[in-house]
């Protein structure tokens, strides 16, 4: 053999061989699970006792779990903004559910979508050579304008653009690309009520179909994992449970009846009728665990478990309607307040993830993080430049072995509707502001989150250099809206 071909059977060795390396350690397959209005007490590993959530309660046992993590915002849109472009909600561009169209199919308009050009997850992720993925519930734009998941770096999606449509978990479409699937599901008004007098079990079968949107959701997100495999790739995973109405397979319905005591609802608070309202509530939670359990179960199928970091949280707190019944479930633990409240009930969520070989199993944290430092500690694991975000990462206290994590001055939160709210946490300090629209001058309320998480014993009046703080934090961390609807805090927008 001459040098020449003896140096290019060499090459050709080496590049066979690079081939078959996994990718590198800085580029881990990533999956972030977000359920919809998930109370921080519906899993087994975060104290619940009524509902089975075996897998998640696995999958927290094989990674650290997070008993002081917040969303940015109280509800779906605004809180699925800051995930998605790491800007707490003083910055946020979307700060509401703005609601555009109706909820016929014929109808459907979205909220309002992202500005073309925002710095994204999927879009900062994708500079490192990942491809991503949504499978789930948008709520961020449609096609006909600038916020189609696919002018935001995703380069698949699939599932629920329209928050109104993910009312109904058997609806007649879902979208896969810009494009419409339909599925063999008729058309319905799903906050259609019923006459208690008159009711019968057809009445109540008026809300069911034959495909239920989270389960095809999750073939499509398998589909795309095994599709894959062989290069990083990024996968969020919106599920629309146990988000309203109240619908699931009778497989898992059945799990619960006879359990608890219940009677029938019949849509006199909004979305859908069921005969098992508690049973039905308790079978989308475990519908839920369920398809946490095949996505996992798929990366083992893969061997893909020590290449993948899978992160499970909920957009914000429990609801407290539509039949929903949130407190005989103790769905926040102890925590005050519900989904639309800035009470830690509203914003204070689960967080756990599993990293095999690089996150401890059976750890926990009390590190107080927030779901826009995604963005900065997504950043930090793939090495990518990131020029600006409220964030800060917590990819240390992942990674643990008494590494420095630095650690949040204060988290801030602003919300526009519901009366206007204002509150900030700044370590064990939590102070909240309410009715701020109608009282510009509302009072901090102020509590001791570690002697007091139920935030019971408003103590402002023996702390007012609390008070002086909030005001000063309030005031750095506010930058008026893009919408007048939103701007409830700056003087300039209050008479308007």
């Amino acid at each position: 053999m001459n040098k020449i071909n003896g140096i290019t059977a060499i090459l050709t060795c080496i590049s066979i061989f690079q081939c078959c390396i996994p990718f590198r350690p800085n580029r881990p397959n990533i999956i972030y699970i977000y359920a919809d209005d998930l109370g921080y007490g519906e899993l087994g590993c975060y104290g619940q006792e009524k509902i089975m959530t075996p897998h998640l309660d696995r999958m927290a046992s094989e990674g650290m779990v997070f008993t002081h993590h917040y969303t940015g915002a109280p509800v779906c849109a605004p809180a699925r903004c800051m995930l998605m472009t790491g800007q707490h909600a003083g910055h946020s561009y979307i700060r509401g559910n703005y609601e555009l169209g109706e909820f016929a199919d014929s109808l459907e308009g979205g909220q309002m979508p992202l500005p073309p050009g925002i710095l994204t997850l999927p879009s900062m992720l994708k500079k490192k050579g990942y491809t991503t993925a949504l499978c789930g519930k948008w709520g961020l734009g449609m096609p006909h304008n600038s916020g189609s998941p696919l002018k935001h770096g995703f380069d698949y999606y699939y599932g629920y653009l329209d928050q109104k449509q993910a009312h109904n978990h058997y609806p007649a479409h879902l979208w896969e690309n810009d494009l419409q699937d339909t599925l063999d599901n008729a058309e319905i008004y799903v906050h259609k009520p019923l006459n208690p007098e008159t009711a019968r079990d057809q009445d109540f079968e008026y809300f069911t179909g034959r495909t239920y949107a989270p389960q095809k959701i999750t073939e499509k997100a398998v589909e795309f994992i095994r599709t894959h495999k062989k290069k990083p790739f990024f996968l969020y995973l919106p599920y629309t449970l146990p988000h309203l109405s109240l619908q699931a397979p009778a497989e898992y319905v059945s799990l619960y009846r006879g359990k608890f005591e219940e009677s029938p609802y019949h849509g006199e608070r909004g979305y859908a009728s069921t005969r098992y309202p508690r049973s039905t509530y308790a079978g989308m939670v475990t519908c839920l665990d369920d398809q946490a359990g095949i996505i996992l179960r798929t990366l083992e199928e893969e061997d893909l478990s020590r290449h993948t970091i899978v992160m499970f949280s909920s957009d914000n707190g429990a609801t407290f309607t539509g039949g929903a019944d949130t407190y005989f479930f103790n769905s926040q633990g102890i925590l005050r307040g519900n989904k639309m409240d800035l009470y830690e009930g509203g914003i204070r969520i689960p967080f756990m993830v599993r990293w095999p070989g690089k996150v401890r199993a059976g750890s926990g944290s009390t590190h107080i993080s927030t779901q826009y430092d995604l963005m900065a500690t997504l950043a930090d694991i793939t090495r990518s430049d990131i020029d600006e975000t409220d964030g800060i990462s917590f990819l240390p206290e992942l990674r643990g072995r008494n590494e420095k994590q630095r650690a949040h001055q204060y988290l801030y939160f602003e919300y526009p509707e519901k009366g206007g709210q204002v509150a900030v946490r700044m370590k064990n300090w939590k102070g909240v502001r309410t009715n701020v629209r109608k009282n510009p001058d509302a009072p901090w309320e102020i509590y001791n989150l570690e002697s007091d998480p139920s935030e019971r014993i408003n103590v402002a009046e023996e702390h007012p250099e609390l008070t002086e703080q909030f005001n000063n934090i309030q005031q750095k961390e506010h930058r008026n809206a893009h919408i007048r609807e939103w701007e409830f805090i700056s003087p300039r927008f209050r008479n308007q």
